[in-house]
């Protein structure tokens, strides 16, 4: 019978941080540092790492898809309110004589100071708008109606 060959040794430099994980995984499995790094390595150099890998990459770019498809969604609710907010308000708002015209554009800075500090209360703590539009779809699926003319 002839002998196994003998484990060959190999020398490698690895950051202190990829050593602190390595360290602290070979502990928590109760393992030698030097069989997680065989393990790994021949994770990495089976053939069939390449396909985990495509798989893995596939997931994430799946994942940044839908993102990216909720994104868009929510950039055109955005657009569609602020121009149906323009249109309606442009149509149910008359013009003001010059005097009163004056006050309107002094009150407007104090008036815009308000709505930025509630805004940013609205983005930092309450329902985004595409949640509530959400709510109201699904109420009215179930046979509520809203009046939204």
């Amino acid at each position: 019978m002839t002998k196994p060959s003998k484990k060959q040794r190999l020398s490698v430099y690895l950051d202190p941080g990829v050593m602190r994980r390595l360290t602290e995984h070979a502990a928590r499995r109760d393992h030698s540092r030097s069989l997680v790094a065989e393990a790994a390595i021949e994770s990495f150099l089976s053939p069939d790492a390449a396909e985990r890998q495509e798989a893995a990459t596939t997931k994430r770019l799946d994942q940044l898809d839908r993102r990216m498809t909720r994104m868009e969604r929510d950039v055109g609710i955005s657009v569609e309110m602020l121009a149906v907010f323009v249109r309606f308000w442009v149509a149910t708002t008359p013009a003001l004589p010059e005097p009163a015209a004056q006050a309107a554009r002094a009150k407007a800075g104090e008036r815009y100071d308000q709505f930025v500090t509630a805004l940013g209360r609205r983005l930092a703590k309450g329902p985004k708008l595409r949640q509530e539009i959400s709510e109201d779809v699904l109420r009215d699926s179930e046979g509520d109606t809203l009046d939204r003319s």
